[in-house]
């Protein structure tokens, strides 16, 4: 299984961004897939995931973020609406090798597979 994760970059404070996370050596839908990310100097943590179309958050993103899937493209989605500097980092996608029940959905020890990461940084 491989993550391929693109479209960070840089943007202004309230600005949008979409990352796309493709899916290979699986059907993405099979089990969950996470969003998460990492500030410098501190440690990684959930942003979104989405399981059987059904998406969850963190308190911080709900709102603003929202994640979703292309079954036919085997890609997972993070679009990123009124962006603020506190969501500067590095962003990473996971993948589950089983399905998770919702108390496992936000721990990152429960997915096995991960992208490469990718940068975003936003600006005041």
């Amino acid at each position: 299984v491989q993550l391929q994760a693109s479209g960070g970059g840089s943007v202004q404070t309230g600005g949008s961004l979409r990352l796309s996370c493709v899916v290979s050596g699986r059907t993405f839908s099979t089990s969950p897939m996470g969003w998460f990310r990492q500030a410098p100097g501190k440690e990684r943590e959930f942003v979104a995931a989405i399981r059987w179309n059904v998406p969850y958050y963190t308190d911080s993103v709900r709102g603003r973020f929202t994640i979703s899937g292309d079954n036919a493209k085997n890609t997972v989605y993070l679009q990123m609406n009124n962006v603020k500097p506190e969501d500067t980092a590095v962003y990473y996608c996971a993948a589950a090798r089983r399905v998770l029940i919702v108390s496992e959905i936000r721990r990152k020890d429960n997915y096995e597979y991960w992208g490469q990461g990718t940068l975003v940084t936003v600006s005041s």
